[in-house]
């Protein structure tokens, strides 16, 4: 076989993220893969090479790893989008911004009016009733949209939906209903909000949103051109039923195993909605196998509680500020249990939803147990959101040798609710504790969990150094991580975490040739974090192939 051509790329700054060699000059790609990093010169001197001059004025950095988000968000914009922050929309036009009921109303009566089937569902999502002022959105502003056509609105943690009446009746669910996450008002009547899995499913509407949402071709690229533009090469797809599926296993490999598609996805099964564990670990087992450089397999997803801002994620004593009752299990912890152990024993890597330091200490407590039985060095099983977790889970994370991918979006996008209206100042300022968990010697990354924020694996660096809100706000100053363990998290915290460090995470000889290509070098920002929101991403590269934006 014939060796590939070496080529070499001079660039303003080579950050590569490696302790070994932190910068270089340039760098050469043989094929898919980094032949080696240093000066044109040194490079040189391994034989035969082309100069390709197109980044030299630019900054190379390891393609951002993001070990947390969800494919879906390709599909999302197929349903009108209510949010309080505006986003940018695959057509590059900026979204509307909804702050209050009112402009929801008007916007979801704006999208009622494009529908032309008086019985087509009108969904909507992004919808976050802790930054609306007054009443939350219930059933009977819904009916102001229509009184007719079934409404449903996805709310933005994806733990909440709201119904009109249409809906509701659709469906037969009344008062009576008493599937836990059912919400009543103070009379007993339906305020249209069905809260977690087991109360969503019982409305049509929510297993048409999942067809509607469903990842078809357009949807998987439109999510690979999302990370493209913001520096991502290596995404999850987390809790996707898709790996059970012959049929969706060929049409996912098809488009990210081709030439053309510019980013790897490690996708993870929704484990726990399966009919057997055992049979669910086998067949990932198999697929893991057979991945191949670019559509990965091996991981598992468990999801234990809900959301802080739905009031559904479970919480050790205090609980909420000013609520008696506590969250839901999205899944009770004696199947968990057994779930966790069916994956773990079949050698296969499990990231655990827990938002709730109640569900961190069952994630705990459940590990412990299962390592007594079967020890596996190195399994690095990982607490995802990990938004509550005290000094003293750390501790013991480290002690199990767990990981935890922090959720510092939330700072920014819930900081302020969290702080005066979900758990208060004192738990508020310890929530998603970067700091706490590397003094403590735990592993972690960052996380954005698209869609439920936008991904932007810069900003999200940005939130955990800086923990600021939106009010101007720092949430928990003793919290905030330096700009360089920031980085880190992005690029080889999130590798790690995927079991990928010894192939992306960082520029260096015989990792793949994965690269966020930059206008500015993330490290002239340490004396002004907030710079980091300005860097301009101008393209990647993955597996030697240059995919600029457009």
């Amino acid at each position: 076989m014939a060796r590939a051509e070496v080529v070499v790329y001079p660039a303003r700054l080579v950050r590569t993220m490696d302790p070994a060699r932190p910068t270089a000059e340039a760098v050469a790609v043989a094929g898919d893969r980094i032949r080696a990093v240093g000066t044109v010169d040194e490079l040189q001197r391994y034989g035969p090479a082309r100069v390709d001059r197109r980044y030299e004025d630019r900054v190379l950095m390891p393609g951002f790893v993001e070990a947390h988000s969800h494919a879906m968000a390709g599909a999302m914009w197929r349903a009108a989008y209510v949010g309080y922050f505006p986003r940018i929309m695959p057509d590059g036009r900026w979204s509307a911004a909804c702050t209050s009921l009112q402009d929801v109303i008007a916007e979801l009566s704006r999208a009622e009016a494009t529908l032309e089937d008086p019985n087509r569902p009108l969904f909507a999502w992004g919808l976050d009733p802790l930054h609306l002022p007054g009443e939350r959105l219930g059933v009977a502003d819904l009916d102001r949209v229509s009184s007719t056509r079934p409404v449903m609105v996805m709310h933005a943690s994806l733990h909440v939906l709201t119904l009109n009446s249409a809906a509701l009746a659709l469906d037969g669910i009344d008062a009576s209903a008493t599937t836990d996450g059912v919400v009543t008002d103070g009379a007993g009547r339906l305020t249209g909000e069905l809260r977690e899995p087991r109360a969503m499913a019982l409305s049509s509407l929510f297993h048409r949103w999942e067809e509607l949402i469903s990842m078809d071709e357009d949807a998987i690229h439109a999510f690979a051109a999302g990370a493209r533009t913001v520096g991502a090469t290596t995404l999850t797809d987390l809790n996707s039923p898709e790996p059970a599926s012959d049929d969706a296993v060929r049409r996912w490999r098809s488009v990210v195993d081709a030439g053309d598609f510019p980013g790897r996805i490690s996708q993870f099964l929704a484990g726990g909605a399966v009919p057997s564990y055992v049979d669910a670990a086998r067949r990932i087992v198999q697929l893991r196998g057979s991945s191949g450089p670019k559509m990965r397999y091996g991981g598992v997803k468990l999801m234990l509680d809900g959301s802080i801002q739905g009031f559904t994620a479970r919480l050790q004593p205090p609980g909420y500020l000013d609520r008696e009752e506590n969250g839901i299990w999205v899944q009770h912890p004696d199947s968990y249990a057994e779930a966790f152990r069916a994956y773990h024993q079949a050698g296969l890597l499990i990231h655990v939803h827990c938002n709730g330091d109640e569900a961190t200490q069952v994630f705990l407590d459940t590990l412990a147990d299962v390592l007594r039985e079967s020890p596996r060095p190195g399994h690095r099983h990982t607490v995802t959101h990990s938004q509550l977790s005290t000094p003293a889970q750390y501790r013991r994370m480290a002690e199990l040798g767990a990981c935890a991918n922090i959720f510092s979006n939330h700072l920014w996008y819930w900081g302020d609710q969290h702080r005066d209206v979900t758990v208060g100042v004192d738990r508020a300022t310890r929530m998603n504790a970067a700091a706490t968990a590397l003094r403590a010697g735990v592993p972690i990354s960052l996380h954005c969990d698209t869609p439920v924020t936008p991904l932007n694996p810069l900003l999200t660096a940005m939130y955990a150094v800086t923990r600021r809100t939106p009010s101007g706000s720092a949430i928990g100053e003793h919290e905030r991580i330096t700009l360089d363990q920031a980085m880190q998290a992005i690029t080889v915290g999130g590798a790690y975490l995927l079991k990928m460090d010894h192939e992306v995470g960082t520029i260096e000889a015989g990792k793949y040739a994965d690269f966020a290509v930059l206008d500015t070098d993330p490290y002239e920002c340490v004396e002004a974090p907030e710079r980091l929101a300005e860097i301009r991403v101008l393209g990647t590269m993955v597996g030697g192939m240059d995919f600029p934006c457009q």
